[in-house]
């Protein structure tokens, strides 16, 4: 099994834990794993990339342009942003709900809409695109900070990525405190 995942969001969103929910999981697999986090200016709302290389043999943490099997975005810009990773045959998997950028708070307007349909262009028709609505995820999510437990659930649950619930059940059991397990848990189940 070889899977070449990149996650991208803004700072604060949960980026990184996310990738380390996969990588823990694919170490209690026995898979091997590497992997690389961007983060920059991520405590001040800027951008945020983890690089997660799955399988045998991996080497290099970092996925080059076009290599990425699956793209998870916490931020249609984002998306938008980190699109060239992608692979031909690869998929995301992108929140609908933007977070302005910096600029827009200097007084040009961001419209997520935009960037949806800039995605939508490119990959739906393809069928490679999967557009999670927040609207949907609002029932699930106590609070923002499960977000990134929310999309990994509509990732296993659209096969984007090789685990199953339980096996992410296990990691956030061993990985977080008692008092956040239930929340994460109910967000882990927000998926169609």
């Amino acid at each position: 099994m070889k899977l070449d995942c990149l996650i991208t969001g803004v700072g604060g969103q949960g980026t990184v834990l996310l990738s380390r929910l996969i990588g823990e999981a694919a170490v209690k697999r026995g898979l091997d794993i590497r992997g690389s986090e961007t983060i920059g200016m991520a405590q001040r709302g800027g951008s945020v990339t983890s690089h997660l290389r799955v399988g045998e043999g991996v080497s290099s943490p970092l996925i080059g342009p076009g290599g990425a099997d699956v793209l998870i975005a916490f931020e249609p810009a984002e998306a938008a942003r980190a699109l060239s990773f992608l692979s031909p045959r690869g998929r995301l998997l992108v929140l609908d709900r933007g977070i302005p950028p910096v600029s827009s708070m200097l007084g040009k307007p961001y419209d997520p809409a935009v960037m949806v349909d800039y995605l939508r262009d490119r990959l739906e028709g393809e069928g490679r695109l999967s557009l999670v609505p927040w609207e949907s995820l609002r029932q699930y999510c106590d609070s923002p900070r499960v977000l990134n437990v929310a999309l990994l659930g509509w990732a296993i649950a659209g096969g984007l990525l090789p685990f199953s619930r339980e096996e992410i059940l296990a990691v956030l059991r061993e990985r977080l405190p008692p008092k956040y397990l239930d929340m994460n848990i109910r967000a882990l189940g927000a998926h169609p």
